[in-house]
């Protein structure tokens, strides 16, 4: 047995965007990265996702279309709340956009694949995790937002299935209470 990997699996972390920090993965890392989240159960080999990688200045760039397309929605925005929206990329080293992309396919229901896309978004989350990042999956508005989905490049029968935010830990992140795990087992006899 892996002990290394159960105990990862065991203590894994969000670390709120807010808290990261520089250094972001290398090019070499994130290729890593990619590698990790790509290796998922996917009924009939379709790969239904794809990754949208805001790095450098692209992050400050597609800020400031999500604070135009917010401000849009919200005309009576705060210029607080507007560099807010500005700076939701900028908050760490390395976003990903994780895109589903449905295949239309007989034998592969949509649903499949969506769960496909979030196996993708939670092996990128462990991989970051392994190679000593923080990490944080994000689905904000502007996940839903069709126009600045449609600025991203996404098609109608496409979605975010989350943003994945990834930097250094300003502070170790510490346990929160989790869930009861009895309450959601339950334990099959032999039929009647």
């Amino acid at each position: 047995m892996n002990n290394d990997f159960i105990n990862l699996l065991l203590t894994r972390r969000s670390v709120t965007a807010a808290e990261m920090t520089e250094p972001g993965p290398s090019d070499e890392q994130l290729e890593t990265l990619l590698r990790c989240a790509h290796r998922v159960p996917d009924h009939k080999k379709l790969g239904p996702w794809r990754f949208i990688v805001f790095r450098g200045d692209a992050r400050a760039s597609y800020g400031e279309q999500l604070a135009k397309v917010f401000a849009k929605r919200n005309p009576d925005a705060s210029s607080k709340l507007l560099e807010f929206e500005r700076n939701r990329f900028t908050r760490a080293p390395l976003v990903i956009a994780v895109v589903c992309s449905p295949v239309v396919n007989e034998k592969v229901p949509e649903q499949e694949q969506v769960l496909t896309a979030g196996a993708v978004c939670q092996n990128m989350l462990l991989a970051a995790t392994a190679m000593g990042f923080a990490s944080q999956w994000l689905t904000e508005w502007y996940a839903y937002d069709k126009k600045f989905n449609k600025k991203l490049g996404l098609t109608k029968a496409e979605s975010i299935a989350g943003y994945m935010y990834i930097g250094t830990a300003k502070n170790a992140p510490t346990e929160r209470p989790r869930p009861d795990l009895d309450s959601r087992i339950r334990y099959l006899k032999e039929a009647e």
